[in-house]
């Protein structure tokens, strides 16, 4: 085993990964710790939030001696593929930042009898605590802090549609509203991409919930319902008419993430379906090329609603330092620091109190400005359905199985009738892998 777990850090190594410094104990005895104590995350960005980080963890040290925090930044590739092999093995960060918040949940270590004041968790993170407790973990554990609360929302290049001569569709228009107009303008324009999706089961479920589609039957999935259906066909269709286009989806294959932000912030895309986490990079990489906003969830005849989730901030249950750990992930929540955070890297926040009081947003881009008082407004409005969904603790069985059969289906490897019984035996495979039998 230890021969082994060498291996696999030579490897992470080798492709540039930044070594993590194994909490788990396994085979040996550790030498006495040094002081200060250091602990490690492992941290990946989509704008600015490391820089942001290592700033307020600066001045952690400062205030905490006997403390050393290491940043180990990497790709989010790294955090979805590579940290779930670290942790299953017994190695890992003592903290990490993660998105597949339910799935990773067993490896997270509650908090709660370390913590100054859980009462303050309680207050304010009680609608997102939830979405890390392990299935057979406390009911009221504190196992992280959401670092960002994320809507998926779809963004639109206003100057392609002012060029166009088209009006935007307004608050309540549906998806074939939306993509009517934005192939329309596509036309006029000659943009190669009228509407674009992350290549992300997560960035569909909110679509497929509008259509009418139900995801979960109490704790069991519940995925191809005549909701779930409309939405997949009308995907496979876009891809047949031009309102979608095969060269984003068909560069990558299975269950891979393919995000269209460069092809947006290069004005190729009109409508780009993604969500809130995009917003501090765009001020970067399209500055003031073009006008830029977020617009409302296009509807369906059940809803008109994107997916909640983000990324939060973890304890990793393998830390030789549960203590250390909580102290830092209480400075990250603590009112002042966590309102600091989201003011700079324009995120919404998970914080009751601060959603209520407003948060400060350092920017003076009007496209930011836009798309963040849209998100506000939107987040009030988010299916039920989307919050259980984002909650759910094996919701990404099911989004893998979504994204990697609807594919097959688009590039005609199977028809799309096939391509649900497939979803299916995916869903059933991926449980039965976890020692849950579905009827």
């Amino acid at each position: 085993m230890i021969f082994r777990l060498k291996v696999a850090a030579a490897a992470l190594a080798a492709a540039g990964i930044l070594p993590i410094v194994s909490t788990a104990g396994i085979g040996q005895a550790h030498a006495q710790t040094a002081q200060p104590v250091q602990l490690r995350i492992m941290w990946y960005s989509d704008g600015n939030e490391g820089e942001v980080l290592r700033d307020l963890l600066d001045r952690f040290e400062k205030q905490n001696t006997d403390i050393k925090v290491v940043l180990d930044r990497v790709p989010y590739k790294t955090v979805a593929e590579q940290l779930p092999a670290l942790l299953d093995s017994g190695q890992g960060p003592d903290l990490a930042r993660v998105t597949d918040l339910g799935g990773l949940s067993r490896h997270y270590l509650d908090v709660r009898p370390h913590l100054k004041n859980p009462a303050y968790f309680d207050e304010n993170f009680a609608s997102t605590l939830p979405w890390f407790r392990p299935g057979n973990g406390n009911k009221d554990g504190i196992y992280g802090v959401m670092s960002q609360l994320a809507l998926t929302i779809p963004f639109v290049n206003a100057t392609l549609f002012e060029q166009a001569g088209i009006p935007l569709p307004g608050p309540k228009a549906t998806w074939d509203d939306w993509a009517k107009a934005s192939k329309a303008v596509a036309e006029k324009v000659k943009a190669p991409y009228p509407i674009a999706f992350d290549r992300s089961g997560h960035r569909m479920s909110g679509m497929v919930i509008s259509m009418g589609g139900k995801m979960l039957n109490g704790d069991k999935p519940a995925l191809l319902d005549d909701g779930f259906k409309s939405a997949m066909k009308q995907i496979h269709d876009w891809h047949g008419n031009g309102t979608m286009s095969k060269a984003l989806w068909g560069s990558v294959g299975g269950t891979t993430y393919r995000g269209a932000n460069d092809e947006f912030a290069n004005a190729q895309v009109v409508l780009y379906m993604s969500g809130t986490w995009q917003l501090p990079q765009f001020t970067k990489t399209i500055g003031k090329t073009f006008n830029w906003q977020a617009v409302p969830s296009p509807c369906g005849p059940a809803a008109c609603t994107g997916m909640p989730g983000g990324a939060a901030l973890v304890p990793i249950k393998t830390t030789r330092h549960p203590r250390e750990v909580a102290r830092v992930l209480e400075y990250f929540a603590s009112e002042p620091v966590y309102q600091e955070y989201h003011a700079r890297t324009l995120f919404l926040p998970a914080h009751a109190g601060l959603a209520k009081k407003g948060i400060p947003y350092q920017t003076d881009d009007v496209n930011v400005k836009k798309s963040l008082a849209v998100a506000v407004t939107q987040v009030a409005t988010t299916s039920p359905i989307a919050f259980r969904m984002q909650g759910y603790e094996h919701n990404r069985i099911m989004f893998n199985a979504m994204i990697s059969r609807i594919n097959q289906a688009i590039n005609n490897e199977m028809t799309l009738t096939e391509s649900y019984t497939r979803m299916q035996s995916d869903i059933v495979d991926g449980f039965a892998a976890k020692g849950i039998k579905l009827p």
